[in-house]
């Protein structure tokens, strides 16, 4: 006898084995055996960043496309005079190659940290650091030259007054960042080469410093992107 539709049927999970998945996950048993809780809270923490950064670049550019007003033009505004030629963007330029080269300079610090190279890794770390705040007193210089041409977060000589708003919104609260990743730096640098993880026979602390400061620097480029060369 041929056995009825219900019977072919596969067996319904009981809600005792949800029970057993959701206190593996809720224990770290499976899901996060392998993976250190320095570098889960670091990835958590870039993450809800990265929803932050993603609201202020869509209001930018919603606010960009709505305005009736003239948006200035960014290669007229961040253009410098140098030996009496008038060239745009050359600070930005600069700013993006420095914070460009600092990725790279982590990097190797992350590499030698898991040698167990702690002069290498920590002076790399701190070049990392200077070639940030290298980035934050030029973006200084900036916000200065800005603010002498009349431009404020309510109002702009230029054009559209949310240009302002815009502008020190979103390149100070990245700023913000590279400001807190020199002081983060320039700390974890101090203890790798004071021997701190050395006795700990852990360098992870490296590694997820340089997350933090590869997050940093891939921000810059979507803004570099979307406000320098839109």
């Amino acid at each position: 006898m041929a056995a009825s539709p219900r019977e072919l049927q596969a067996p319904v999970e009981t809600p005792s084995n949800w029970k057993e998945i959701a206190g593996d996950w809720s224990s770290d048993r499976d899901a996060f055996k392998h993976v250190p809780w320095g570098k889960a809270m670091m990835w958590i923490f870039l993450l809800s960043d990265t929803f932050i950064f993603t609201c202020f670049l869509t209001g930018y550019m919603s606010v960009r496309i709505s305005t009736t007003a003239t948006w200035p033009n960014p290669s007229e505004v961040f253009a410098l005079t140098i030996a009496g030629a008038h060239i745009p963007l050359i600070l930005i330029a600069i700013m993006t190659f420095v914070l460009i080269t600092s990725s790279g300079t982590m990097a190797m610090a992350v590499n030698y940290g898991y040698r167990r190279d702690r002069v290498r890794s920590a002076a790399l770390m701190l070049t990392t650091a200077a070639l940030g705040a290298t980035f934050v007193g030029m973006q200084a210089f900036e916000w200065s030259k800005l603010i002498a041409e009349g431009v404020r977060p309510w109002g702009n000589p230029m054009g559209a007054a949310q240009f302002g708003a815009c502008f020190f919104m979103i390149t100070g609260f990245h700023g913000l960042h590279v400001s807190v990743g020199v002081i983060y730096l320039c700390t974890v640098a101090f203890k790798v080469l004071r021997g701190d993880y050395e006795k700990r026979g852990n360098y992870q602390i490296v590694e997820i410093t340089g997350l933090y400061w590869h997050f940093v620097d891939l921000v810059w480029v979507f803004i570099f992107a979307f406000f320098y060369l839109w």
